[in-house]
């Protein structure tokens, strides 16, 4: 190994972010205060939605979103096992059921066909996942949603400032979530927030956010005076700091640096690994105009070659990552009588991906580092992956 060890993802933190932060921590709030209200503005201006509710992770999102959609025991949601495991387990956490599609294996986006073949008369949410940060096909996700009478909900965790047929992430959905997580394209430290058109499920997401503490004298039973407040529903507390959003809003005007940034790295990437056999790349759909989170290639050759590639890219000081395990290949979920091989383009895709470096600090001669540390690996895969058919032969 040469050099520092080149992380798969990184967040990127300037003066800006600090001075943003220390004037927060020199106002007098810390939390829920006027940054709050001014990054959720911000957000839905920048993503072309009416409602944008900040919350304290992507998962207090997803929960928020599927509490607002009114999920409940009995009740399912279509959705991938291409995805942290995040997206499901807030479904269980309200009683009602995942059932996972398949995925595309272009994309591995959720594959439209088989979501719908995967709707019963319990379905109420079809929750779809830009991987890597390409967009689901939200359009017909949305059209076979108005068919079927259903809720969409986008898990955006990995595609802010992406575009979809034109339109920003954040206004194709019924719901979106996002999350600002140190590796994401924006973060907050920890953090995410669920957009909406929608006025009522806004509202919900709200609540579902401060305890389901409700202040509004419009919506109370009574008002015994300024102090009163009610507790109408269920909620958690998943509020969002002032400190935090301070940093998000100062994140938020660098995006369009960051998206430029991360399309030349994976440009470079894909340039540099179009012609190497031992590996397969996402590809774009038309229409898409993805913010790359992820640079993610899948090994040819099987567990084995994967490994091997994985390990030589850390001899090399390449820190990989795989996104992701098949979630109905997780434990819990097998015990819960999930059958991975139900959704084989997701499962065989679970044991060859594989994630390399990708951030806008990123620099170019730690990414023609990476590239050679690449194709050394990917030369080492296939061997193994010769030896071992050789050996099955």
């Amino acid at each position: 190994m040469s050099g520092p060890i080149i992380p798969y993802g990184r967040q990127w933190i300037d003066e800006d972010d600090i001075a943003a932060v220390t004037r927060v921590l020199r106002s007098g709030y810390l939390t829920t205060g006027p940054e709050v209200e001014a990054f959720e503005a911000d957000l839905a201006s920048v993503c072309g939605a009416k409602h944008a509710v900040v919350v304290a992770n992507g998962t207090a999102a997803l929960h928020c979103a599927y509490a607002a959609a009114g999920l409940a025991a009995g009740d399912e949601v279509v959705t991938t096992p291409m995805t942290f495991s995040a997206t499901s387990n807030m479904v269980l956490a309200l009683g009602a059921r995942p059932v996972f599609a398949d995925v595309l294996a272009s994309t591995l986006g959720l594959d439209p066909a088989k979501a719908e073949q995967a709707i019963t008369a319990r379905t109420k949410v079809i929750s779809a996942v830009d991987f890597a940060g390409h967009p689901a096909a939200m359009d017909q996700f949305m059209a076979l949603a108005k068919q079927r009478g259903l809720l969409v909900v986008e898990d955006a965790s990995h595609s802010i400032g992406g575009r979809f047929q034109g339109r920003p992430v954040g206004s194709l959905a019924h719901l979106t979530t996002f999350s600002f997580h140190p590796v994401k394209t924006i973060t907050t430290g920890e953090g995410g927030a669920v957009l909406t058109d929608d006025d009522t499920l806004a509202e919900k997401a709200r609540d579902f956010r401060n305890h389901g503490l409700v202040r509004d004298a419009a919506r109370m039973e009574r008002r015994d005076g300024p102090w009163y407040y009610e507790v109408q529903s269920v909620g958690l507390n998943y509020r969002l700091s002032d400190l935090q959003c301070a940093l998000g809003r100062s994140q938020l005007k660098k995006l369009p640096q960051f998206a430029k940034r991360r399309g030349e790295i994976v440009a470079r990437w894909r340039a540099a690994l179009r012609d190497v056999p031992s590996l397969t790349l996402l590809v774009d759909q038309p229409g898409a105009e993805p913010v790359w989170h992820l640079m993610t290639v899948q090994v040819r050759g099987g567990q084995r070659a994967r490994a091997t590639f994985f390990a030589a890219l850390q001899q090399r000081g390449i820190a990989p990552q795989v996104h992701y395990i098949a979630v109905n290949d997780l434990p819990l979920y097998r015990g819960l009588g999930y059958d991975p091989a139900a959704t084989p383009i997701a499962f065989a895709a679970s044991h060859s991906l594989c994630s390399l470096p990708l951030y806008p600090a990123l620099s170019d001669e730690e990414l023609d580092r990476a590239i050679r540390a690449v194709h050394e690996a990917a030369h080492e895969a296939a061997r193994e992956a010769a030896a071992e058919a050789s050996g099955r032969g």
